[in-house]
């Protein structure tokens, strides 16, 4: 979801004990859309919400701060704040990962993950909540390995063999040259 979307849930949002969990999201243009969560997921918003919400009603924000007695829906400056903390905590494991992370930079590797594991851009665009699948195709950066196997799939039958190996004279009339 966008930070935005992240940022305006509350506990009504969470539907963690359906047969499939999941999140509604009030999105962009005022729309709803619902997002399937894993079951880890469930796992990690109940301990939240134990840890953070025992005195809470269901129209607090799900992720918030207080300032001052005043409690507010996190800001999206803190959710970057919280980003970046964790991702100091496990650079020496990960020595790639950007010295810089955005909240949506989590979206969009999640998306082109989504994408280049199979999941069909149409799906992708719904659970990214796009409206067109036009605005989805800047996720959908195929991989080395997507990349392989449309060549492999797509391959040219190379048994045939030239006739003009040792006819100079017929591969420069062939190409145009002579």
């Amino acid at each position: 979801i966008r930070v935005s979307e992240l940022r305006e849930l509350t506990l009504e949002s969470l539907k963690l004990n359906e047969t499939i969990p999941y999140i509604r999201v009030h999105g962009k243009g005022d729309k709803e859309r619902i997002v399937s969560i894993t079951d880890k997921t469930v796992e990690h918003l109940k301990r939240c919400i134990k840890i953070y919400h025992s005195e809470t009603n269901g129209d607090y924000p799900l992720f918030y701060t207080v300032i001052k007695g005043n409690l507010s829906a996190m800001s999206t400056g803190n959710v970057e704040r919280i980003l970046n903390k964790y991702a100091e905590k496990i650079r020496p494991d990960h020595p790639g990962l950007p010295q810089k992370l955005y909240p949506h930079m989590l979206r969009r590797t999640r998306a082109c993950g989504l994408y280049q594991n199979g999941v069909e851009l149409e799906l992708v665009s719904r659970i990214l909540g796009h409206t067109s699948t036009q605005t989805t195709r800047i996720y959908a950066s195929p991989s080395i390995e997507m990349l392989k196997k449309a060549m492999e799939n797509n391959s040219v039958d190379v048994s045939e063999t030239a006739e003009w190996l040792d006819d100079e004279e017929e591969l420069a009339r062939i190409c145009g040259i002579r």
